[in-house]
């Protein structure tokens, strides 16, 4: 890699092949003609690999070496946000893995097998068909017949663009740019790069006046689980299985937190927008031992001003007993709200089965 600060670990650039849902497979073929195909693919032990017809282009490729990557936009940083008149600051923010290898046929019907078996749990990650089995009859034809190719990871390159070229008041010039913009993905491209970079300052936004109290305005489906071990006694989800719970969290484009020094998600809220007329405020929910400190206070306010919620006309929610508490926030009853025109309207609901 040309720029060594630009360098991450093999292990980040394996879960980045892992997670990808497609991968770009580079070779020569027998006439020295380059091609570049994008196939499905998935990490199963120490390779890379994918299916496909025992006919064509990719078969030219077996014994060859080839280059498989992929790679993520974690954001598109415009020149005005450095810059009020110059272009050049424009760039974009990224991770990319590389595999450098030679493309191996596999033949090993077993092997075929879970290769294929693991491409499905990848993809069809539901299920609804039977296990595939190199000898079973409903499989046994269709995994002698199929191309199974891998590639080793043993050369893995893992690049990550996250401003580690640029200087620390540029990464909070960025920071705040992308928490005012709030385009689909600023938000956790803050959090990536907030995570890449430790020692930075808090932008504005993230800032609490309380003792060892670190906001973050998102938190990922793999810290839900702690996010519903705070709300397991929560009175208004008494009816609500924990796994549709979980899954309801994890469908909210709006999910803020906060932790403790020892990591510990200490506070969490969500919420549902259309980022015009309305927003949904679900989940608000501080630590017993955390309550009365400001720690509520201060993840409301992280709430209240994500893009999501400060671009929705009307902010709404529902409680049974912390009505003073939203007051001092801006909330008023539904009834004391003021109402464009003189219509009115009464509130509805349906129940499904």
């Amino acid at each position: 890699m040309r720029r060594a600060i630009f360098a991450g670990s093999s292990a980040e650039g394996r879960a980045l092949l892992a997670r990808a849902r497609a991968i770009h497979l580079a070779m020569v073929s027998e006439a020295g003609l380059p091609i570049l195909r994008t196939v499905n693919a998935v990490v199963l032990d120490d390779a890379i690999a994918f299916h496909g017809a025992p006919a064509g282009e990719k078969m030219e490729g077996l014994d060859r070496p080839v280059v498989v990557s992929a790679e993520e936009t974690v954001a598109t940083i415009p020149s005005w946000f450095l810059d009020p008149e110059r272009a050049c600051p424009a760039t974009t923010l990224y991770v990319s893995a590389q595999v450098h290898g030679t493309l191996r046929e596999v033949t090993d019907p077993a092997r075929k097998a879970r290769v294929l078996q693991a491409l499905m749990e990848k993809y069809q990650p539901e299920g609804g068909h039977r296990p595939i089995d190199a000898e079973h009859p409903l499989y046994a034809k269709a995994v002698r017949g199929l191309l199974v190719a891998e590639v080793s990871l043993e050369n893995v390159d893992y690049k990550e663009k996250l401003g580690q070229n640029r200087t620390e008041a540029d990464r909070l010039t960025i920071l705040e740019k992308l928490w005012q913009r709030g385009e689909d993905g600023d938000v956790r491209a803050i959090t990536r790069v907030v995570s890449r970079f430790p020692e930075l300052p808090r932008p504005a936004f993230l800032r609490c006046a309380i003792p060892g109290i670190r906001l973050q305005c998102w938190v990922d489906e793999v810290e839900l689980v702690e996010a519903r071990a705070l709300l397991e006694d929560a009175y208004w989800l008494q009816d609500i299985p924990a796994q549709d719970h979980v899954t309801a969290m994890a469908r909210s484009p709006v999910r803020v937190g906060a932790r403790d020094t020892s990591g510990k998600l200490v506070a969490f809220a969500r919420a549902l927008s259309d980022e015009r007329r309305v927003a949904w405020i679900f989940d608000v929910v501080v630590d017993a031992s955390l309550r009365k400190t400001g720690v509520g206070s201060a993840i409301m306010e992280l709430l209240l001003d994500h893009p999501a919620v400060r671009r929705a006309r009307r902010v709404r929610l529902a409680t049974r007993d912390a009505m003073e508490f939203y007051r001092r926030k801006g909330f008023c009853e539904l009834a004391e709200a003021p109402r464009p025109g003189a219509w009115s309207s009464v509130e509805m609901v349906r129940t499904n089965a």
